[in-house]
């Protein structure tokens, strides 16, 4: 049986159909959530897509936080179900509180627009389950707002926990560890 993704729409996500279509390219349903209800239909995933949720007017995912579709997506994640933020989605996953941690303006102030490398550090993700641990993957980057930072603290809970999925081979933005 086919999985069901749920793909979250806020006013300013520009990527949810690339999502949708990637979801269903891979033999999955992309279903598409809309920010303002509060149930997710009973998906077996959900995908925060990238944009600028709500004009990021005050900070990128800010506003987003607040949604009703968050309070389901939090509901969700907390029973185990998988989550699956990209670029601006990341961004509200962590003003939401669904992960540790911030994302504060490029260490640089520049917005970059680039490929990259990021190393995989666990196969103990469903994101990279199947990709040997130290493989190295180009990808591109685009963002302002992408350096991600913690206190020592979390960043030693996010490492013993084995949670680090990825890091940048060249860190670009400041992001710690």
């Amino acid at each position: 049986m086919a999985k069901t993704v749920g793909v979250v729409v806020f006013p300013g996500t520009n990527c949810e159909m690339d999502a949708v279509f990637a979801v269903e390219r891979m033999g999955g349903e992309g279903r598409l959530l809309w920010h303002a209800d509060d149930d997710i239909g009973g998906v077996d995933a959900v995908i925060v897509p990238g944009g600028f949720a709500h004009g990021d007017y005050l900070r990128p995912g800010a506003i987003a936080r607040f949604s009703p579709m968050m309070g389901a997506v939090a509901g969700f994640a907390a029973d185990g179900g998988p989550v699956l933020g990209i670029c601006n989605g990341f961004q509200v996953l962590t003003e939401a509180g669904l992960l540790p941690g911030a994302l504060q303006k490029n260490s640089g102030l520049k917005f970059l627009c680039q490929p990259t490398v990021l190393r995989v550090e666990t196969s103990a993700s469903i994101l990279t389950g199947r990709v040997p641990v130290g493989t190295e993957l180009s990808v591109p980057i685009n963002h302002f707002e992408g350096n991600y930072t913690c206190d020592d603290e979390t960043l030693a809970r996010l490492r013993d926990e084995d949670r680090i999925v990825l890091r940048y081979v060249d860190n670009p933005n400041g992001s710690v560890d």
